[in-house]
């Protein structure tokens, strides 16, 4: 059972339960019909990156839906959260790549998007062999792995938002999502 198709998507949620919150956050991402199972960060060989609006058309309310999500959650107001999803895939697409999660408190969304970015890209970056210096900064390690010829792409997919100023509780998730053939 290995997916062919792959989504990205993201949400927020505010509410006063926590539950609801994160049940308001995956109606904002679209994905609040499906029984979400989280699995691991290996992405596919030759699985193909669809649109959002392509992929919830492939979902059937209540069907098992693998997905790989990253989420946070405060009731502190104005308290900076978010969640990211990275993901490098290689050049050789009979290769599987790596997708990430990151989850942060008082960072924005470039920085935290950025960073499993920089983690999916690294994570493969070791499967390749490909040598880096992880104390360089991530814009050079990525001109560098894309050099090898080895990293076809990388990209990430980031929700953010502050803590509701009432003390509800705010949710965030970015979320890749498997769609099964």
């Amino acid at each position: 059972m290995t997916p062919k198709k792959i989504f990205f998507t993201k949400g927020v949620g505010v509410h006063k339960d926590k539950l609801s919150s994160f049940e308001v956050a995956l109606r904002n991402a679209g994905i609040q019909h499906c029984n979400l199972v989280y699995v691991s960060s290996i992405f596919p060989p030759k699985c193909k990156v669809i649109s959002k609006a392509a992929g919830l058309k492939l979902l059937e309310p209540g069907e098992i839906t693998y997905c790989v999500m990253a989420r946070n959650e405060t009731n502190e107001p104005n308290r900076l959260v978010s969640a990211a999803i990275g993901f490098a895939w290689p050049k050789d697409y009979s290769q599987y790549g790596y997708l990430s999660e990151h989850h942060a408190f008082g960072e924005k969304a470039v920085v935290s998007g950025e960073y499993a970015e920089d983690l999916a890209a690294t994570m493969l970056a070791t499967t390749l062999d490909i040598p880096f210096d992880p104390n360089q900064a991530w814009d050079e390690r990525k001109q560098f792995y894309r050099a090898s010829g080895h990293i076809f792409k990388t990209k990430h997919i980031c929700q953010s938002a502050e803590g509701n100023k009432d003390g509800l509780w705010t949710t965030v998730l970015a979320s890749a999502v498997f769609v099964m053939d």
